[in-house]
């Protein structure tokens, strides 16, 4: 059996509209669950890869146990889940269609794992047998003792030797307890094997500015080049960095490619253009979990790098935050498999 792959943060109650309405358009919401470490942990178990997924939860709590019941249907393990005091986080999501764009509400402060401390997780017994471990930017955003214990995570997951990849997902509106993002975050990468980001998160994480017009509608894969080179200079433990690549033409009608630094050659993706989105939030999240996936399991870095973008543009075709595509569907549109056509 494979070595298994453990994430750790915070995962949520996810309260959207139906279908595109505006909030309390008409009054109800469907509720879901979602968080990006919790959603990469459930890609990865889609793909077939034995995942488990850390974080604390509110003790006494039956949606908390609901989010846990939910995490097993889709074949996480949960065992690592530690329960204290505390709530369960809830964000809001209005999806955006055409050029409407999406809206997020955060109702997260004072949460379970925001108000965890250094030593509520046992990381020896949480990374038991584990060959890699992910984080993301968004944990130690949440409250200076969430930065703690991502610091402490990530120190403990090299120290037992495993890979570690960060998502550096850069969130402005959680960065709001004190410590720059950046002051944070460097300290975090000094300690991560595979870095996964877009543009403005290296900007606003590593403080390394990137020379790319996002809103252009066209990306200059030069210029992310030269980007990548910059990050992996300025972190030298980093042996690759990842960039996603979306062209935003409008809320519905995405180019999505990435691209690859591994410090022996820079790879550039096919693009994938995606033209009615159903919902792109976790889309970063199936690629950080095809990544891992392929990392491990592909010929080649570039053989991993297409498979993440294949499972992420499949991920915009589904909505709620969890990739819910098997390897096999992933590797149909590897083959060209995108035509849509009935399969029967």
């Amino acid at each position: 059996m494979s070595k298994h792959t453990v994430t750790f943060g915070e995962i949520m109650l996810r309260l959207a509209p139906p279908g595109f309405e505006r909030f309390l358009q008409t009054p109800q919401f469907v509720a879901t669950f979602g968080g990006g470490e919790a959603n990469v942990a459930v890609a990865l178990a889609a793909l077939g890869h034995p995942a488990a997924f850390v974080t604390v939860l509110p003790e006494n709590n039956p949606i908390a146990d609901a989010c846990i019941g939910e995490l097993r249907r889709m074949g996480v393990d949960t065992s690592k889940i530690v329960r204290r005091k505390g709530r369960l986080g809830i964000y809001y999501l209005e999806a955006g269609a055409n050029q409407r764009p999406s809206k997020v509400v955060y109702d997260r402060a004072g949460s379970a794992i925001a108000i965890a401390k250094s030593g509520d997780i046992d990381w020896e017994q949480a990374l038991d047998g584990a060959a890699w471990f992910h984080i993301t930017g968004i944990t130690p955003a949440i409250s200076a003792t969430a930065a703690d214990l991502a610091l402490e995570s990530v120190k403990k997951a090299r120290e037992k030797g495993l890979t570690v990849s960060c998502d550096l997902n850069y969130r402005k509106n959680l960065w709001k307890w004190g410590t720059p993002a950046v002051e944070v975050m460097r300290e975090l990468v000094k300690h991560v094997d595979i870095a996964i980001a877009n543009e403005e998160d290296v900007q606003m994480t590593l403080g390394i500015q990137a020379e790319v017009d996002v809103h252009s509608g066209k990306l200059d894969p030069a210029q992310y080049e030269k980007l990548t080179a910059r990050v992996l200079e300025a972190c030298p433990n980093l042996q690759a960095v990842a960039i996603s690549l979306r062209e935003s033409y409008n809320a519905s009608h995405n180019g999505w490619s990435a691209c690859l630094n591994d410090r022996s050659e820079f790879l550039v993706s096919r693009q994938y253009d995606i033209t009615h989105i159903v919902d792109r939030v976790g889309g970063g999240d199936s690629f950080a979990g095809g990544l891992i996936y392929g990392w491990q399991k592909l010929p080649s870095h570039r053989d991993a790098l297409e498979f993440a973008v294949a499972a992420s543009c499949l991920k915009h075709s589904i909505p709620g935050d969890f990739s819910r595509f098997t390897l096999e569907e992933v590797q149909g549109l590897l083959k060209g498999g995108g035509s849509g056509r009935v399969q029967r």
